[in-house]
């Protein structure tokens, strides 16, 4: 049987969360709504454009999803610029032995291509994965399956032979909802978040090594 297994991107490849919360949140603010940091957190693993067109809706916000979009890009740019692609704590050093143990790999991720694409290059992993897949390329975005069914489909593999690592709770939730095996990564550095879902759950990309020797 073929080994598949399918990433998930912000925070389980690369620690792009810290760029998210906290500009989201001071964009509020620049529209005189106050909210805590952990308000942003049921919008982990969604597309820029559903996270935004539910806040402009919830809070009235007076310019156009697009243009939230931009000034949330730009602001995460110059953050970018200053700390440089962050990459999670084992993940390169995991991904480079799925790789070199003949594993396929794919990226599903809600992040546009051109993050995805950036990020793969930038850590020197983008040689190791077969597709890529975002939430432009599906009808619905996570916790809908369709990214991890989309994937699936270019890989030419049944979903149920297919293992995902996720760390949110609307992305678990999408992959047991395509029939797939799913690793929830809880990160301790960011607050816990709802991974019942989830088959297993791990802190520490050499726990899960551990487990893919068994």
């Amino acid at each position: 049987m073929e080994k598949v297994v399918i990433f998930d991107m912000d925070g389980v490849i690369v620690d792009s969360e810290y760029t998210f919360l906290g500009t989201k949140t001071e964009m509020l603010r620049d529209e005189g709504v106050e909210t805590d940091i952990s308000y942003q957190y049921q919008y982990m693993g969604t597309t820029f454009e559903f996270m935004w067109q539910k806040m402009k809706e919830e809070f009235n916000l007076p310019k156009s999803v697009e243009e939230y979009i931009s000034d949330m890009n730009a602001r995460r740019e110059r953050i970018i610029k200053n700390d440089g692609i962050r990459a999670i704590k084992g993940a390169k050093k995991f991904i480079h032995w799925l790789h070199d143990n003949n594993y396929r790999l794919a990226v599903a991720s809600s992040s546009p291509m051109k993050d995805i694409n950036r990020v793969l290059k930038d850590l020197e992993i983008e040689e190791c994965f077969e597709y890529k897949v975002t939430g432009d390329d599906v009808a619905h975005s996570k916790p809908a399956p369709d990214v991890f069914l989309k994937a699936a489909e270019l890989l030419k593999v049944e979903p149920s032979i297919c293992t995902v690592i996720e760390d949110t709770k609307n992305g678990s939730r999408a992959a047991k909802a395509a029939g797939m095996y799913c690793y929830g990564f809880a990160n301790p550095d960011y607050p816990v978040q709802d991974l019942s879902a989830a088959d297993k759950i791990f802190t520490n990309y050499e726990d899960l090594y551990q487990e893919f020797l068994k």
